[in-house]
């Protein structure tokens, strides 16, 4: 089934190639059910190693629906990690998808959501959106996570297809982000603008993106968000401030300032995405 089932087929049901490729997953991890699961953006990768041990890890281009990620400093596979129970509770198990879809590939919005579909459909139950972005809040230096309270999705598009009608009032979950501030009471909090991108945004794109409300902008995300609100999962969303957005600052905008400034914070943030996780 798994060979010759086609996500961009239009008359494939998307549901059914996550089911499968969740199918594909728990045959090659040996586990059957995971709890939670994470999307690690630019600068997150390290969070996986510090959650539990990984039991299995495959390639992300050989699960149905899944490609090798285009973008530097992105993972090129799914794992699972075990985390360990305190006391006497059981061992929970967090598939960690490091293979991401930008809209900006043109693969398809089915391929964008296909990560999160398949994680509902593998058993979880919470997902944790992360990415790199841009700030409009100069306070918020290079290095600094914030939580997601809500977005602004500015790609013209949406995973939902059909007269499919989903409430996003609360699409960043309220109870996941305090669970969040019990680990950092310091965690800050803002308004996230997806653009279609590769490019990046321009200073009067930054300018009204403030005006709109946001706070950080940047190419992922929002859209995850909406399929995930589908797929009944609860979300908790956190941005990895890479750089001050155009205009902001007077300095030019670089991918090597992304994945630099990912670096250099990686080990702070990666510690402390896995104790929040370790709360959910």
């Amino acid at each position: 089934m798994t060979a010759t089932i086609d996500i961009d087929d239009p008359a494939t049901d998307p549901f059914a190639v996550a089911e499968a490729a969740a199918r594909q997953i728990a045959d090659a991890t040996g586990i059957a059910r995971h709890d939670v699961a994470l999307v690690l953006g630019s600068g997150w990768g390290g969070a996986a190693d510090l959650l539990g041990e990984t039991v299995a890890e495959v390639p992300a281009a050989d699960v149905v629906g899944f490609s090798a990620p285009a973008v530097a400093g992105h993972g090129a596979s799914i794992r699972s990690v075990r985390i360990e129970a305190d006391g006497d509770g059981e061992d929970r198990y967090a598939l960690v998808l490091g293979s991401r879809t930008h809209f900006y590939e043109d693969k398809g919005v089915r391929r964008v959501a296909h990560g999160v579909r398949t994680a509902a459909a593998a058993g979880a139950r919470t997902v944790v959106l992360t990415n790199g972005c841009g700030g409009l809040v100069p306070e918020w230096a290079p290095g600094t996570p914030v939580l997601i309270n809500d977005h602004i999705n500015l790609t013209a598009a949406s995973p939902l297809e059909g007269a499919t009608f989903v409430d996003l009032t609360d699409l960043y979950s309220a109870r996941l982000r305090d669970l969040a501030r019990e680990v950092d009471a310091s965690l800050a909090e803002g308004v996230y603008v997806q653009f279609r991108g590769p490019h990046y945004e321009t200073p009067a794109e930054v300018r009204m993106a403030g005006v709109l409300g946001g706070h950080l902008v940047g190419m992922s995300t929002s859209l995850e968000a909406i399929a995930a609100r589908q797929a009944g999962l609860e979300i908790l969303g956190i941005s990895l401030v890479t750089n001050a957005a155009a205009g902001i600052s007077p300095d030019p905008l670089s991918h090597e300032e992304v994945i630099e400034a990912g670096r250099l914070a990686g080990p702070r943030i990666s510690a402390l995405l896995a104790a929040i996780v370790r709360k959910l």
